[in-house]
């Protein structure tokens, strides 16, 4: 994005997006988010549940009619992540747990 848009929104989806979960907000994110994403073309989509201490990594998959995510791996604990599209970053999962 060359520059910051005036607006409070963008009209250009990101490549990557990145939810934190809670009881409050999980069924939002999965059953209304999710599906928003990828009508809009977001590539890659990180669910993180503190409570669960797990990290869902999906990408999307566009070779159907309807885009759809495609789970790619579940990590949980103190797992070692380099997942996409940082898969050039790895970082222990455990950090975010404090």
């Amino acid at each position: 994005m060359p520059s910051l848009p005036e607006t409070a929104w963008f009209e250009i989806a990101p490549d990557w997006v990145c939810e934190v979960l809670s009881p409050a907000t999980a069924r939002l994110d999965r059953a209304i988010k999710m599906p928003i994403y990828a009508r809009e073309g977001v590539k890659y989509l990180w669910l993180v549940d503190p409570d669960l201490q797990t990290l869902e990594v999906y990408a999307l998959d566009t070779a159907h009619d309807a885009p759809h995510w495609l789970l790619l791996v579940t990590l949980e604990g103190k797992a070692t992540v380099r997942q996409p599209p940082f898969e050039a970053v790895e970082f222990s999962l455990g950090n975010l747990w404090g």
